[in-house]
């Protein structure tokens, strides 16, 4: 059963999870509780005075508990489990009736455990929200997760970034069509996961949670638009991705930075469906570690795939925390020919477009340690043969510093020439 709260209620057996015991302020206070927890690796449940639902952040704030979820105990099981997903889906759900699992909600989206993380945030948000909707020009779905702010009791804004969903959107703009979605929280987090990852446009993500899970979904189709959602979960929503656009932002991102205001468009709120089990409402923290690791780890799996393919072997891939898990890369590698520093660098490039800064290492390096990443650009490092630098290139628009997403891409191949290996050797001391 993949259930947030069975997982919750694991957490608390493995003593894991932390219980706020006074209500909350909405605006800001949560947020302390959360970087607490993100800091000690706890999971935390809270309420907050505007709703009845419980809330729940850092399910998933660290690499054992996601790798625990997904039943790994290394990073290369967890990259094999998601870069093999896509090749190993299955649409195999159990299907159940949606009243069995939920009734309808009393409140209004002004009663969901919706937060104001930072002081300039644009309003109350939802952060983990998983959109489903249905492909206009193909027999399928999309479910990708979008954040959402508040504008009113049966209103929301949507970011939407240029991906499935704004395809999807956009292909019924055009036809003077508001598009149908189903908004759902509180799922499990590999639905969660699953929603994260960027199958080829038509396949629907969920397809891959039994690869990722062990477990065949159970769903429930929605009772205005017919749309499939996870049988246990939190809240589910349904609405419509109207024409209308409004300011949404400013929202702080995964680079803890505040994102811009963009005009985006507003979800119509038709009913509001709440889990009669009580599951939890989860609650993302902007730049915590659970946004970090749920955006990063399929890119850090991606990369890892693109890599193994040019080079001898892969020893590690860390997207590091300071970049959000997001912006740079560190790739340990064994080599056997000169030049395959530089073909790592490139295969990761391509792999995920984001990508700003690539080091790539050897074996005898960890990642995880970045005293010892310096220390190989120090002694192994010389710009005059190991900078890869690209003008102008696609990266990600959550950079500052990058023009509307255009940036300069950097590789730095900090591998030793494997002809004078004994010179750059550390030494060893007996334990």
């Amino acid at each position: 059963m993949l259930s947030m709260r069975k997982l919750v209620e694991y957490q608390v057996e493995l003593g894991y999870v932390d219980f706020v015991d006074r209500v909350l302020d909405p605006a800001l206070e949560p947020t302390k509780y959360m970087r607490e927890a993100d800091r000690r690796g706890r999971t935390v449940v809270f309420k907050v005075r505007t709703s009845p639902l419980s809330a729940v952040s850092g399910v998933v704030n660290s690499r054992e508990k996601l790798y625990h979820i997904l039943g790994v105990s290394r990073d290369e099981e967890a990259y094999e489990k998601l870069v093999g997903s896509l090749t190993q889906r299955s649409s195999n759900f159990r299907v159940t009736s949606f009243s069995d699992f939920y009734e309808r909600y009393g409140g209004d989206v002004l009663s969901l455990p919706a937060l104001k993380f930072y002081e300039r945030d644009g309003g109350l948000y939802i952060t983990s929200s998983i959109v489903i909707a249905k492909t206009p020009d193909l027999d399928s779905y999309n479910a990708s997760i979008h954040r959402l702010m508040v504008l009113s009791g049966n209103s929301l804004a949507i970011r939407l970034v240029p991906r499935h969903l704004y395809r999807i959107y956009e292909l019924n703009r055009e036809q003077g069509r508001e598009t149908p979605v189903a908004i759902v929280i509180g799922a499990h987090p590999v639905v969660e996961l699953a929603s994260s990852m960027s199958p080829p446009y038509g396949v629907f993500e969920f397809e891959l949670v039994k690869a990722l899970s062990g477990e065949d979904l159970e769903i429930a189709y929605t009772p205005k638009y017919s749309l499939p959602v996870p049988a246990y979960s939190s809240v589910v929503i349904e609405g419509r991705i109207t024409l209308e656009t409004v300011s949404e932002g400013p929202f702080v991102d995964i680079l803890l930075l505040y994102d811009r205001v963009r005009q985006q468009p507003v979800v119509k709120v038709d009913s509001i469906y709440v889990s009669k089990n009580r599951d939890y409402f989860h609650v993302i923290l902007p730049g915590g570690w659970e946004h970090m690791l749920l955006m990063g780890l399929p890119r850090e799996a991606t990369i890892w795939d693109s890599v193994r393919r040019v080079v001898p072997c892969v020893r590690k891939v860390r997207l590091t925390p300071a970049s959000g898990m997001w912006l740079h890369a560190v790739i340990s590698i064994c080599r056997e020919s000169e030049g395959d520093g530089k073909t790592a660098i490139m295969a990761a490039f391509a792999a995920h477009p984001s990508l700003k800064h690539v080091v790539v290492v050897d074996e005898d390096i960890d990642p995880d340690r970045p005293e010892e990443v310096e220390w190989a650009i120090a002694t192994r490092f010389q710009a005059s043969r190991g900078l890869v630098l690209v003008h102008h290139a696609r990266g990600s628009t959550l950079d500052p510093s990058s023009e509307d997403g255009l940036t300069d891409k950097v590789g730095i191949d900090a591998t030793f020439p494997i002809k004078s290996r004994e010179l750059f050797l550390r030494p060893r001391a007996r334990e």
